[in-house]
């Protein structure tokens, strides 16, 4: 069932994920950027338009039946986010069935997107912010996230941006302090329980865009180089 992408094939797969408010928009911007002036294309998946299965049904539910207030928080203008914040039992189980039918139609998604011609596949969160929600702490949980890892491609490259909880929650106010300091341990358990997850360290703006690039860069000479030695042409 695996789908191992960290084999270096083109099309690359870079993923980003992280708290809210943790800079993935600029990042990500600044790497389509580069991923351009050095003559490559690529495409871009958001996880939660692309991705999350019956998205419409699961933002009504939440929005009616918790009181989830819409929209995006900014400085001055805080939204009172009420949905991976609930932490109901019967919520966690759902969650478990909802994410086992994201894995699966990430899959599929990605499967469309590799045969697109593009040379990177860039995605703004992936399923890894979903597995952050679970009880990681949980035996079951946890095996189950190894579960979901393995059912859906895994990331060339998969980042996560480390954020202070607290400076994150300035820059977007949607969820309590509380949530936000134990979904940052989530994503640390998450990260040691995978492998494979590249943490960018709460740096300034400029030397986390230098990080980013530079494992960017690492990874596509090294697919260059093995396609090379597979007889395929490397992109341009």
């Amino acid at each position: 069932m695996d789908m191992d992408l960290s084999q270096r094939e083109w099309p690359l797969v870079v993923s980003f994920s992280g708290l809210d408010g943790s800079g993935k928009t600029t990042q990500i911007e600044t790497l389509r950027q580069v991923i351009a002036q050095q003559g490559l294309s690529d495409t871009l998946i958001t996880f939660w338009d692309d991705v999350v299965v019956a998205k419409r049904y699961r933002e009504g539910f939440v929005h009616k039946v918790f009181g989830s207030e819409q929209g995006i928080g900014e400085p001055g203008h805080p939204v009172e986010r009420r949905d991976k914040n609930v932490k109901a039992g019967y919520l966690t189980v759902v969650r478990h069935l909802l994410y086992l039918a994201d894995a699966v139609h990430l899959r599929i998604v990605l499967s469309r997107a590799r045969n697109s011609g593009a040379h990177v596949i860039v995605t703004d969160r992936y399923l890894f912010d979903e597995l952050a929600n679970l009880p990681l702490e949980n035996r079951f949980s946890a095996l189950y996230a190894r579960l979901l890892a393995r059912i859906a491609p895994r990331p060339h490259l998969a980042f996560l941006l480390d954020a202070d909880p607290e400076l994150a929650r300035a820059r977007k106010p949607e969820y309590p302090i509380d949530f936000m300091r134990q979904s940052r341990r989530s994503y640390f358990r998450l990260s040691h329980l995978l492998g494979n997850i590249t943490i960018v360290p709460p740096l300034a703006l400029e030397d986390a865009k230098s990080v980013v690039l530079a494992c960017f860069q690492q990874v596509r000479e090294q697919c260059q180089k093995e396609s090379s030695f597979a007889g395929v042409a490397p992109a341009a």
